[in-house]
């Protein structure tokens, strides 16, 4: 009885450090993962300059237009004020309405509860599941570009309009 408990606890021990440690080591490729959302991330630090794009991403409209819609938010954490002058997505200016003189800590937020700005793309012409170019252009961060993914208008993104 006593050998059998006693190999059972080791059994257990042997199970429980193998089932529970990292299998492919401290290089393992899931370990580098930190994207949680569909929504393209960059950051602008020059010139003193520090704005941060976050979660931006393109929702196609279902009505057949080709018209998409810009989501995500932008931040501007340097102690000067900067604009955003405009938007673009494969050369084709976004008509863009809402705020955009950011000073410190200020978010412009592009749809959603607390949205502050609108920028539609007419003719964009991206089907959902691809990845393209936005262009932004601030006054004193200059050009940023970054690639994006389009969703579809549904799920969670089924509410987005122009």
């Amino acid at each position: 009885m006593r050998l059998r408990n006693t190999l059972m606890i080791a059994t257990s021990l042997v199970l429980a450090i193998s089932l529970t440690g990292c299998g492919a080591g401290p290089d393992a490729a899931s370990r580098g993962i930190v994207r949680v959302t569909d929504g393209a991330e960059t950051a602008v630090t020059k010139d003193g300059s520090n704005i941060k794009v976050r979660n931006l991403l393109l929702v196609e409209l279902s009505d057949g237009s080709g018209t998409g819609v810009l989501v995500g938010s932008i931040i501007n954490s340097a102690d000067q004020e900067d604009a955003l002058l405009g938007i673009s997505v494969n050369g084709i200016n976004a008509l863009y309405s809402g705020e955009s003189i950011m000073s410190k800590n200020s978010v412009i937020q592009f749809e959603g509860a607390s949205a502050n700005a609108k920028a539609t793309i007419p003719g964009m012409n991206v089907a959902a599941g691809n990845e393209t170019v936005v262009s932004l252009f601030f006054a004193k961060a200059g050009l940023v570009k970054i690639n994006a993914i389009v969703r579809d208008q549904r799920d969670t993104y089924a509410g987005i309009t122009a």
